[in-house]
């Protein structure tokens, strides 16, 4: 048992958009016996890399969802998360951290520490999850990896050291130096698979040796034993393993790794450091929550014969059902046990148990602490807790950013209506990023993401998946109508049908309100009795759902009645709610009504150095600034900016920032409509009137 979980890896592969992850990827299965074929992530025969499997994903050349995998290297089992590096998918990136227990921190050697780099680093240390870097694409023009060693240090603020130096660089990179074994290594064959081992060649050797003191000097800063050693003269390979290892798993210590994925050089040496420096599934302090005792905090051990304790991260609706990924922090599950849902307190009974491999599954009886599966036809949310039914457990849930961009979709025809409704509880399920909700104004449906690439990408699975046509278009802004002057009512409301009819007169003013409306009763004398009253403000309230300029709701109106007349057969509850929207619609006409538009609070946190386009892009939107801080190297900037301008906002702010900048907006208050947009808004809303007039 012991043997099996030290032998064991969870990693995942992250990075920047284009830093080479899946192609990396494509090369660990290739050397690992995983595939007999090396594909490429876009290749000219067609399809793609292996774990890219989705249609979309070969079609753009990008990883959408992430994926899992097991391969084994030096009698070691390794499960493998390939994330997405784009900024709209962030979520995929998030709950594979989650479960991991070590990463690959994948660097372009020219681009270096990019925007996504920073946000993945942000999220790899809110999971405390070990890292080890490595520096991809050495064989292009323009490759630093020295540069990049200089960026990890400073812009992630980690502290790491070079474990290898290249030999040769862009279109002259052959092979690797170890820094620890003090000897080259040189690929080749076909694929890379031949490694061969020489001796460091002579105009390396003072450099060689220059950054393993550097690497010697920053490991023994938390190796008491290291540093006695080199003080000693007595470095031994299997010592500076030992302290790499433990400054990895510490987290003090981020080795970095070199190579090039597309060329096939290095990979083996990655695949090595995994092994030596990340940690086993044991070396990992995961805690619980006992939902029995206050929520306090249970330290989960990875050792199969206890109970089971384990996470579901991630839902996937495949042919045979839903399919839930799973991490198995405690004990162990296999087929016809019995597990217990923590969050919908539902028992259910474990049935086919499976190992991914990108889209493929391997049946297997069970799985074991630390190891990573999926199971078929459990009902359960992404986040939920599953345990043996004697334990009530919570582990916490990922971070889930807020969507920040909004489209409103419709269905083509009545058969699409229906697949719809099925497209969104499928993707709602799966993606806690991706939301709907339906606008009680309009009536459109609007689903909200992360940015137009994360949208675009769910209309178009909604085509290919589901068959359905769709039509998308901007939300409609929730416009609003008020009141500028006060103006007086005397509506009576007569109706003669034969028997008895309908009569009632009210008398009073409308007038601006600083809330969003007021109802005064100033009636005296018995004019109007006091059982029709509630029925003259529901009349009110009722022409308030709808103002004559556009359409929408009125705010900022206090109806006060003061007099009014009944009739003793003829007056009823209907008769008064109709002589109050009568008089509201009368009077309103005299009041100069004007349109209000929403107004947002936004705030938006952007490095220093785009402040000024930030600032621009605001006040281009008809943004007031309200305050304007600087974090040393960051800045928040609050603004008031009008809904209608925010529209497409989240993709202008990161081009123009790199993809490093983020805002967040909430509903502030409503504002005048500037004159030339209120009159384009009313010749809109006449053009509409007209069309349905003529149907």
């Amino acid at each position: 048992m012991k043997t099996t979980l030290n032998r064991m890896r969870n990693i995942g592969i992250s990075a920047h958009i284009d830093s080479g992850k899946t192609t990396l990827t494509e090369r660990i299965l290739y050397y690992c016996k995983k595939i007999h074929r090396i594909h490429e992530v876009k290749s000219k025969e067609g399809g793609g890399a292996t774990m890219d499997y989705m249609e979309l994903e070969h079609e753009r050349g990008i990883t959408i969802t992430s994926a899992t995998t097991n391969v084994s290297w030096n009698n070691h089992s390794i499960n493998i998360i390939d994330t997405p590096g784009h900024v709209d998918f962030t979520i995929e990136v998030e709950r594979s951290l989650r479960v991991l227990d070590g990463a690959i921190l994948v660097l372009c050697s020219v681009g270096g520490v990019q925007s996504q780099t920073l946000t993945v680093d942000k999220q790899l240390k809110r999971y405390r999850v070990p890292t080890i870097a490595f520096i991809n694409k050495l064989d292009r023009t323009g490759a630093n990896p020295f540069k990049v060693q200089q960026q990890i240090n400073e812009k992630l603020a980690r502290r790491a050291a070079l474990l290898q130096i290249p030999i040769g660089l862009e279109d002259k990179f052959q092979g690797l130096v170890d820094l620890i074994k003090m000897k080259a290594y040189y690929f080749d064959g076909p694929n890379g698979e031949i490694i061969q081992e020489e001796e460091i060649p002579p105009q390396l050797e003072d450099d060689a040796w220059k950054y393993r003191e550097e690497l010697l000097d920053t490991i023994s800063l938390f190796s008491d034993e290291l540093t006695e050693a080199i003080l000693e003269g007595r470095v031994s390979e299997a010592l500076l393993l030992k302290a790499i290892r433990q400054g990895t798993i510490s987290r003090e210590f981020t080795p970095i790794l070199m190579g090039s994925a597309y060329r096939n050089k290095g990979i083996q040496l990655l695949l090595e450091a995994v092994v030596n420096y990340l940690p086993d599934p044991s070396e990992v302090e995961n805690k619980a929550l006992d939902l029995d005792r206050e929520e306090q905090p249970v330290v989960l051990k990875a050792d199969s014969a206890l109970p089971c304790v384990a996470y579901a991260f991630k839902l996937e609706e495949g042919p045979y059902g839903q399919l839930t990924h799973l991490r198995i922090y405690q004990g162990s599950l296999k087929k016809g046990d019995e597990l217990f849902n923590t969050r919908s307190r539902q028992k259910f009974k474990v049935g086919r148990v499976v190992r991914m491999h990108a889209d493929h599954m391997e049946d297997i009886e069970g799985a074991e602490a630390g190891d990573i599966v999926a199971l078929f036809g459990v009902d359960c949310a992404s986040g939920d807790t599953i345990c043996s039914p004697e334990l009530n457990y919570a582990l916490t849930s990922i971070y889930v950013p807020e969507p920040v961009i909004s489209l409103a979709i419709e269905p083509a025809d009545k058969l699409s209506a229906d697949r719809l409704a099925k497209a969104l509880a499928r993707f709602t399920k799966e993606d806690p990023t991706f939301r709907m909700y339906l606008d009680p104004e309009s009536r459109q449906t609007i689903i909200q993401g992360m940015g137009e690439l994360h949208l675009d990408v769910y209309v178009e699975r909604m085509r290919r998946e589901y068959q359905v046509e769709v039509l998308t278009g901007p939300p409609q802004v929730a416009y609003r109508e008020t009141i500028t002057t006060r103006a007086d009512f005397d509506y009576t409301h007569k109706k003669q049908t034969g028997g008895a009819g309908q009569f009632a007169r009210v008398i009073g003013y409308i007038e601006p309100f600083e809330g969003s409306y007021e109802f005064v009763n100033q009636v005296k004398g018995g004019h109007i009795p006091r059982e029709f009253i509630p029925s003259c403000d529901k009349g009110f309230q009722a022409r308030l759902k709808k103002g004559v300029l556009i359409g929408s709701p009125v705010i900022g109106v206090r109806v006060v009645l003061t007099d009014g007349q009944f009739h003793p057969v003829d007056s009823s509850d209907i008769a008064f709610q109709a002589a109050a929207q009568g008089a509201f619609k009368e009077a309103y006409q005299k009041t100069k009504p004007k349109i209000l538009e929403p107004i947002m609070r936004v705030v938006v946190e952007t490095p220093s150095e785009f402040s000024g386009q930030v600032f621009s892009s605001l006040n281009q939107r008809r943004g007031i600034i309200i305050s304007s801080i600087e974090d040393g190297t960051s800045s928040r900037i609050e603004a008031e900016v009008p809904l209608r301008e925010m529209f497409g906002y989240s993709t202008v702010l990161r081009s123009m920032t790199q993809g490093r900048a983020e805002f967040t907006m909430e509903f502030l208050k409503y504002g005048q409509l500037p004159a030339f947009l209120a009159e384009q808004l009313l010749d809109q809303h006449r053009k509409k009137l007209e069309a349905e007039e003529k149907r």
